[in-house]
């Protein structure tokens, strides 16, 4: 919770007020801008070798940090069960070293001398654009946040990053850990904001590119706010997803029924590319759905501070009442919700514990299968052919990832199958048989209301630096 002052970190869990963190005034804030300012001037001189030196020093620093106390800290602020955030902390380290790893490469000159004419010389320079202010989400504080704010630097950039209200811990640790490997404190500042100061900084003069994660909502504000400003700022917007999965006659059932119950439930579903809506062929649709079930009811609700719980509350109450209000509307428009809530008993309308859910006859009628859930809630439809799924797929006013699970080892029509269905998908990535997975190798996304941008992959350091061509003519005789 918040007000015009500060903002209050409540424990999903335990709904305890767990930290408060102060808004600098504006005054306060141009300060920290103009620091940035001048921190990124020096920074940017820096040879890369010796930056990229001091980001595997982050990594080290970062491993120091990994342990109880850690894992403790992000399971009070989001709720995650404990025993999965370790995952987040690989999955984070993992990313920054492979960027680290790629970034001479992907920020080398772009040499034309195979066609320089002759006393000619031209190439094509990759520059800072100067301050980032990167938004980062309460999801996955680390994971979301290391995609743009470790290349950012590493390209010569000043980074301001503001994290969710609910996770602020998340970021100071991040930023502390940069700053003891060598980051310069002006380089990387951490601004707890409220909306309205927000949007101050989005359209502060001294901010040259914003990075956003979030809510469709959020993106459009951030965007307008953008718009809004002086001159003409860049802002990359990672938004949500309704990412859907098709399971066709020949895949491996035992081995995808599990991997999909997991892209649906892990972090309670609240992922933006959590498997939200599944495609069943209708020849193995009744023997997916009934191991679909089982293995759902086995899942563990509960405290997650408890290391054998493996399903925490949602965010907040407020999410939790929305996820219920979804699956309520979809049942009372013909909906089969086979998960008995009796078997959750801890989830109750005071609190911001969700039952897991399996519905089928389910359409697209329903919000269930075309709006966001951000739950542990997932929609199941039949389909009579690689065409209907297709279809459904893209039927969505998102497109950040798709999944297609076929046995293509044993059925090379399949692979072909699977790669003209890459082509007919609407999404920034598409997936045999595996599903929310981000390999920091691959661009990472998004069309339609899932944003637009990329970060990750080489890709993710041309969209935080710019081209500038140098043209030289040596020769003037």
């Amino acid at each position: 919770m918040a007000n015009a002052k500060s903002q209050t970190t409540i424990s999903p869990h335990s709904q305890a007020p767990l930290c408060t963190r102060v808004y600098p005034n504006e005054s306060e804030l141009d300060e920290k801008l103009r620091k940035a300012a001048r921190a990124q001037k020096e920074w940017q001189k820096v040879e890369l070798k010796e930056r990229v030196a001091i980001g595997y020093k982050f990594m080290e620093e970062m491993e120091k940090m990994k342990g109880d106390d850690m894992y403790l800290e992000l399971t009070e602020q989001m709720g995650r069960p404990i025993s999965q955030v370790p995952g987040e902390i690989r999955g984070f380290l993992s990313r920054a070293e492979y960027m680290l790893s790629i970034a001479e490469s992907s920020l080398a000159d772009v040499s034309l001398k195979d066609t320089d004419a002759p006393g000619f010389r031209r190439y094509i320079k990759r520059v800072p654009l100067g301050t980032v202010f990167v938004i980062a989400p309460w999801n996955f504080p680390y994971l979301t946040s290391i995609n743009s704010v470790l290349p950012a630097i590493i390209a010569g950039n000043a980074v301001l990053l503001k994290p969710s209200p609910q996770t602020p811990l998340a970021a100071e640790r991040f930023a502390t850990a940069l700053v003891n490997a060598g980051v310069p404190e002006g380089i990387i500042q951490v601004l707890h904001l409220s909306p309205t100061l927000t949007s101050y900084v989005v359209q502060h003069e001294l901010v040259d590119f914003v990075c956003f994660t979030g809510s469709v909502v959020g993106g459009q504000a951030v965007e307008r706010a953008a718009v809004e400003a002086p001159g003409f700022k860049g802002v990359a917007l990672e938004l949500g997803g309704k990412d859907p999965a098709y399971v066709r006659a020949d895949a491996d059932l035992d081995y995808t029924i599990g991997e999909l119950v997991d892209g649906a439930m892990f972090n309670s579903g609240q992922s933006c590319c959590a498997i939200e809506r599944i495609y069943v062929h209708e020849s193995v649709f009744d023997t997916f759905v009934e191991g679909y079930v089982d293995l759902v009811k086995k899942y563990k609700l509960g405290d997650p501070t408890h290391p054998d719980t493996n399903l925490g509350p949602v965010v907040s109450i407020a999410s939790a009442e929305r996820i219920k209000r979804q699956v309520a509307d979809a049942v009372k428009a013909g909906a089969k919700a086979l998960i008995p809530e009796d078997l959750f008993p801890i989830a109750q309308q005071n609190n911001a514990y969700v039952a897991p859910q399996v519905l089928v006859d389910v359409d697209h009628t329903m919000d269930v299968m075309m709006e966001e859930t951000f739950g542990p809630v997932i929609g199941i439809q039949k389909v009579s052919s690689d065409e209907e799924a297709i279809r459904l797929m893209n039927d969505s006013p998102y497109g950040l990832t798709a999944s297609i699970w076929t046995n293509a080892a044993e059925n090379p029509d399949s692979e072909k199958a699977f790669l003209q269905m890459v082509d007919q998908l609407n999404t920034g990535t598409v997936f045999l048989n595996r599903c929310d997975f981000l390999d920091p190798a691959l661009s990472w996304t998004g069309v339609k209301n899932s944003g637009r941008g990329v970060s990750l992959s080489k890709f993710g350091y041309d969209q935080l630096t710019r081209p500038k061509s140098v043209h030289m003519k040596i020769k003037t005789k």
